[in-house]
């Protein structure tokens, strides 16, 4: 891994107090991600379920961490199987975690091999009443995998029919999205990566640069400063691309007079940021350009104050859209009148500003969380609002992330130029 070690506090807390959650007499088990096969003998960068690191801390293939806080026999009521390496292991694909170093990054003391979970499981599963088994219930996710953990839930329901299965997607919703002072820190250190690499594009963009070479500078500066790498694929969308809310191909040549949508945060430790700019190719906003990027920002700043503890998601999110629509009638793309008689579920604004202004963020870029709890302390989320007209071949948008505090809301990249004056200043010195 390329960052820096984590203290394990972090992941002995965090089982604590999933174990404090479980019914009596239950046994849960995690399963690492699955490699996923790239081409005929190679396969993707490996990126580790997030569940299974936030409980343990290990960043490695195949790997099963076993809890069972009422097992008769002490030694498995805390259980992480690793591969064991070898020789050829160790020439071919390099260093693998050894027990004691898998115990210092987890706070495990229980290690043991891989090939021994089968056994050391049919010793004590029958001695628990409940099998806890990790589903992806993101309600983002599109099930169409069947990934590690359903497939050993299929074998266990075969083998042990007789147990009660539960999920723990249910207990992990409601922890993973209230996040600890350590996570924390990792998120502002995945911000304060992707604020130099925006600061380096800022200086690094000028009328006939490739969006490709923009993200080659981006790319650069993340893996220079240990992050993991891209939080998601970067949108470098020049010009009319910008249109495009999730555009990747980022292999266009940036205009003179074009405004370039950016989209990309760093990924560090596997927390993640999650950033939006829009800057002038040439340096300098049109007063057209200078109005829609001025409008965004008056939304994002006045959508950012209601992100506080007790803010429900769907009245949030009605409320962006109400200011939203003054700011389209003031830039002469919403009418008014036309407003004042539209459908209220089919609201006129959605033609200019049609995703949502918030999402949770943390181990996934769209946090496992509940849209139907209100907001939390501990929660960060994103503030994200654009205006895309296609017309114009114009489209802005800005993202900060935002931490939820006792004391009201902190912007985690507050020091990320946002200004249009700024954004201009950086640009042209």
């Amino acid at each position: 891994m390329k960052y820096l070690p984590i203290c394990n506090d972090i992941f002995t807390i965090n089982r604590k107090n999933f174990l404090s959650r479980l019914k009596p007499c239950s046994l849960a088990i995690f399963h690492s991600n699955d490699e996923f096969p790239r081409n005929g003998d190679q396969n993707f960068l490996f990126k580790q379920n997030p569940d299974f690191f936030y409980l343990t801390g290990i960043d490695q293939e195949q790997s099963i961490l076993l809890l069972f806080p009422d097992c008769p026999n002490p030694l498995y009521k805390e259980v992480l199987f690793l591969r064991q390496t070898n020789e050829h292991i160790a020439i071919w694909e390099g260093h693998k975690y050894t027990k004691e170093e898998a115990k210092k990054v987890s706070g495990i003391e229980n290690i043991f091999w891989l090939n021994e979970f089968d056994v050391i499981l049919h010793t004590i599963i029958n001695y628990a009443e409940h099998i806890y088994i990790n589903t992806n219930e993101n309600d983002r996710y599109a099930h169409t995998v069947p990934y590690r953990d359903i497939r050993m839930f299929e074998t266990l329901r075969a083998k042990y029919p007789l147990h009660h299965y539960e999920r723990s997607a249910l207990i992990l919703r409601d922890l993973r999205v209230v996040k600890s002072a350590i996570e924390i820190e990792l998120t502002k250190k995945a911000c304060d990566i992707t604020r130099d690499a925006f600061v380096r594009v800022l200086k690094f963009v000028k009328p006939g640069v490739t969006e490709y070479e923009i993200e080659a500078e981006i790319t650069h500066e993340f893996l220079w400063q240990r992050a993991t790498g891209h939080a998601y694929s970067p949108i470098i969308a020049s010009g009319k691309n910008a249109i495009v809310l999730h555009y990747t191909d980022n292999n266009q040549v940036c205009n003179d007079g074009d405004v370039i949508l950016f989209d990309f945060a760093a990924e560090y430790a596997n927390y993640n940021a999650d950033m939006s700019r829009s800057v002038p190719v040439n340096g300098r906003f049109t007063k057209r350009q200078r109005d829609v990027y001025d409008a965004v920002l008056r939304v994002m700043r006045a959508a950012t104050k209601l992100i506080v503890a007790g803010t429900i998601w769907n009245e949030y999110h009605d409320e962006v859209g109400r200011i939203m629509t003054d700011e389209l009638i003031g830039l002469g793309l919403l009418d008014k009148h036309d407003v004042a008689k539209q459908d209220p579920k089919m609201p006129l604004y959605k033609k200019y500003f049609m995703h949502g202004t918030s999402h949770h963020l943390g181990l996934d870029v769209h946090d496992f969380a509940s849209r139907y709890k209100p907001f939390e302390e501990g929660n960060i989320l994103t503030c994200e609002p654009g205006i895309y007209i296609p017309e114009e071949g114009l489209g802005v948008r800005i993202e900060n992330d935002i931490l939820i505090t006792a004391g009201g809301n902190i912007d985690l990249m507050a020091d990320i130029p946002v200004e249009a004056e700024h954004i201009e200043e950086i640009m042209n010195s």
